[in-house]
C-alpha cells in the first residue's frame, strides 16, 4: 500500500504579487512626488521608501519556490531559492523543534530540527549555491549554539577548522561542502540537529508540522516492516 504524498506551501509566498504592485504604485507615487515639487520632498521620500521595502519584499516573496517541502515514502525533499535537498526516510534519527536560550528561559527557535545519521548523503547531493545560502541564513542558528555552549574554547576550534577539508565516514569534502558539513557537525553537537528548516517556508505552526513529520515517518516505517 503506497502513502498519499505531501506537498507543504509556504506561507511566506502569500500576497507576494500584491506586495510587489502596491510598492511598484507606491514608489511612481514617491518619484512623482519629487519631480512635482520640492515642498513635496519629505512625503516624496517617504512614498519612495515604502514603494522600495514594498517592492523588494515582494519580489523575494515571488522568488521563492510555490513548493517548499515535499513528503514521500522515499524521504522529505527541501525546496529553497537556491536549490534543493532530499533526506531520505533511513537517514533520520529525530524530529523536533530546537531551542535557545533568552537569558536564563529555554525558548523554541524557528525552525524545524533533523538530526540525521549520517550527513554523507546531504552533502553528496547539496547544491554550492544552496549551502552558501544556508551558511548565511542560518548565522543566528550559529550565535544560538554559543549561547548554549559557553565554551569559546571550542568555538575559536570552530572557527578554525571552518575553512579546512573534512573527513565524514572516510568521505572528503573541500570548499563550501566542507563548510556546510563542519557548521552542521557543530550545531548537531551543540543544538541537537544538523538541518534547520524555517518555520516561515511551512504552511501550519511548526508543532503541527512536527507532529505531521512524526506521523508520516511512522507510516513509513511500518510499511517497511
Amino acid at each position: 500500500m503506497d502513502i498519499e504524498a505531501v506537498q507543504i506551501n509556504s506561507k511566506f509566498k502569500r500576497n507576494s504579487r500584491t506586495l510587489t504592485l502596491v510598492g511598484a504604485i507606491v514608489l511612481t507615487i514617491g518619484i512623482g512626488l519629487f519631480l512635482s515639487s520640492t515642498a513635496m520632498f519629505a512625503p516624496g521620500m517617504l512614498c519612495f521608501s515604502l514603494g522600495v521595502i514594498s517592492l523588494v519584499l515582494g519580489v523575494s516573496k515571488i522568488l521563492e519556490p510555490e513548493i517548499s517541502l515535499e513528503l514521500n515514502q522515499q524521504g522529505l525533499k527541501y525546496h529553497h531559492r537556491r536549490g534543493s535537498i532530499f533526506i531520505e526516510w533511513d537517514n533520520v534519527q529525530r524530529i523536533d523543534i530546537p531551542r535557545g536560550l533568552d537569558g536564563f528561559d529555554s525558548i523554541p527557535l524557528p525552525y524545524i530540527g533533523l538530526k540525521l545519521k549520517r550527513i554523507n548523503p546531504v552533502l553528496d547531493i547539496i547544491p554550492g549555491r544552496l549551502a552558501t545560502g544556508l551558511l548565511t541564513e542560518q548565522r543566528p542558528l550559529l550565535m544560538s549554539a554559543v549561547t548554549l555552549d559557553e565554551d569559546l574554547i571550542e568555538l575559536e576550534a570552530y572557527m578554525n577548522s571552518e575553512f579546512t577539508p573534512l573527513v565524514v565516514n572516510d568521505e572528503r569534502y573541500r570548499g563550501v561542502l566542507a563548510m556546510f558539513g563542519h557548521r552542521c557537525e557543530m550545531l548537531s553537537k551543540n543544538m541537537g540537529f544538523h538541518i534547520y528548516i524555517p518555520v516561515d517556508c511551512l504552511d501550519r505552526p511548526a508543532d503541527e508540522f512536527v507532529k505531521l513529520l512524526r506521523e508520516y515517518l511512522l507510516k513509513v516505517r511500518q510499511l517497511q516492516e
